[in-house]
């Protein structure tokens, strides 16, 4: 078998195919042309199989997968919190439950294999669909271009997570509204289900509602000065009727009202990796990917809409004040500009008046060809979670002295909710609330060793798994009554040994 890393550079290399003008080769063979649609769509599926141990590094997945395992057992969803004990019955909706069964049904018929695979697929889908969207309205060479920049920018957001999954959808909803919005019309109601499937998958709906508002006021500026009015009133009935349509979930209201507890956590988005804004303290994709756009602009004299010039700004606003929405950025900034550029620039147009097709029979045979090499590919590789793998033997260490009432590091919380432990805290930081969350990091920050003495005793703590370089590792090291029972680079358990009051001791150093 070859080296993942050659493997990987091959699916790179089918990628930029796409790039190459396939249409006129096929016209020059005789053969009918493959669409670069299909390559990209086929090629990000191959890449990301290859490299899909990069799909499961992240925690959360651990719990979304027991989540959905759960939901599948008890054919409900759950309505209160059944994985902490800090929070044990609190009211709890999962608004990406859809997601959760699917990679729980995927986990359940083919392991860890079954949720690489399907991550892989959802995002080759995404992928095929904005490159189809765009041959649109550009030439097969920039429409490629833009799908290699596009994966470049979004492969560390790449992940077995529900977003990944509601991918299709929201490039789907989108270039909806932007078609609608171009042509000064209303969307049409066809585009509805999508909203009640991407309400089912992730809660990133909310976002989708709320660029009915802006591609609405485009649609304004692109209608007749005398059909304004009729316009305006169809986007208002549309964007009530997807209102309605993302609340045909289980939760019917209230998927709304769980998206709108995860906005309002006001400083705790501060402490979350993926909530963060973007550090250019170093040099990383989405800076180049955004002084490239503003250099091009400037260079070509780029010229938008008002509203479009809003949507760009909002785009990019978005991207960096939270980190996670860099694929955000990364899909859409294409789909609002392509047309305006197309219509400006002469060398954008597209030759064509649509993309090319394919027949069925030949997409079976795609489907078939890459059916056999995932086959082969999955029975000859093991993938591995690594979060779940670095932190094996502590959660085997706290189930080990047999202890319940675990206070854990934010990271850590996927892996014991997995192990059936109950958690302390974990990345449901909607359930636990901004000052419970504050009050938690400060604890274990130490910034008073007073609190995090009176959190063990407040909620019973009887062992602790913590991350090797916590301040609160190197108290519990020197502190009676508590004894350390395992420790490596990924984590550190210490176990309550006595029901003596804390007590430092001294040491020389």
């Amino acid at each position: 078998m070859p080296a993942p890393d050659r493997v990987a550079i091959s699916a790179d290399r089918i990628i930029r195919m796409s790039i190459a003008g396939t249409e006129q080769v096929g016209q020059r063979s005789g053969i009918a042309a493959i669409p670069a649609w299909l390559i990209a769509g086929a090629g990000v599926y191959l890449l990301l199989l290859i490299r899909g141990n990069g799909l499961l590094n992240d925690p959360d997945m651990l719990w979304q997968i027991k989540v959905g395992q759960w939901i599948v057992a008890h054919h409900a969803v759950p309505f209160t919190d059944v994985y902490s004990f800090t929070r044990a019955g609190a009211p709890w909706m999962s608004s990406s439950w859809l997601a959760q069964v699917l990679f729980a049904k995927a986990f359940d018929l083919g392991g860890w294999s079954g949720v690489v695979i399907l991550s892989a697929l959802a995002a080759a889908v995404a992928f095929a669909l904005f490159t189809h969207i765009l041959c649109r309205v550009l030439p097969p060479l920039h429409a490629g271009v833009a799908t290699v920049a596009i994966l470049v920018l979004t492969m560390s957001h790449l992940l077995a997570r529900p977003h990944v999954l509601a991918m299709p959808v929201m490039i789907a909803w989108v270039a909806g509204l932007v078609s609608a919005s171009g042509r000064g019309k209303a969307p049409s109601l066809a585009l509805l289900p999508l909203m009640t499937v991407w309400a089912n998958l992730h809660g990133g709906f909310v976002f989708g509602l709320a660029l009915i508002g802006a591609f609405a006021l485009d649609a304004l500026w692109n209608a007749e000065a005398a059909q304004r009015k009729q316009v305006a009133l169809r986007w208002i009935l549309f964007g009530l009727a997807a209102i309605g349509a993302s609340c045909v979930t289980p939760y019917g209201w209230g998927s709304l009202l769980a998206a709108r507890n995860i906005l309002s956590l006001g400083e705790v988005l501060s402490l979350i990796a993926e909530w963060r804004p973007v550090d250019f303290s170093h040099v990383n994709a989405l800076e180049v990917g955004l002084l490239a756009l503003l250099g091009l602009a400037l260079h070509g004299g780029v010229k938008l809409t008002p509203p479009r010039i809003l949507l760009v700004l909002g785009l990019v606003q978005m991207a960096l004040a939270h980190s996670r929405n860099s694929e955000i950025f990364a899909f859409l900034l294409p789909l609002v500009v392509a047309k305006p550029l197309a219509t400006q620039f002469a060398a954008l147009r597209t030759t064509t008046s649509a993309p090319v097709s394919v027949p069925p029979l030949r997409l079976v045979a795609v489907a078939v060809v890459l059916g056999g090499f995932t086959a082969a590919f999955a029975a000859g590789h093991s993938y591995v979670p690594l979060a779940g793998k670095s932190v094996a033997g502590a959660v085997q260490a706290v189930k080990d002295h047999g202890a319940r009432r675990v206070l854990n590091d934010y990271f850590f919380g996927g892996s014991l909710i997995a192990a059936g432990v109950p958690v302390f805290i974990d990345s449901r930081a909607e359930l636990y609330g901004e000052q419970f969350v504050l009050s938690y990091n400060s604890a274990l920050q130490l910034q008073d060793v007073g609190k995090f003495l009176a959190l063990l005793d407040a909620y019973r703590i009887d062992a602790t798994m913590l991350e090797p370089s916590s301040p609160a590792v190197h108290l519990l090291d020197r502190l009676d009554g508590w004894q350390r029972v395992y420790g490596d680079g990924d984590a550190v358990v210490h176990v309550r040994v006595t029901n003596a009051a804390p007590k430092i001791r001294p040491t020389l150093d």
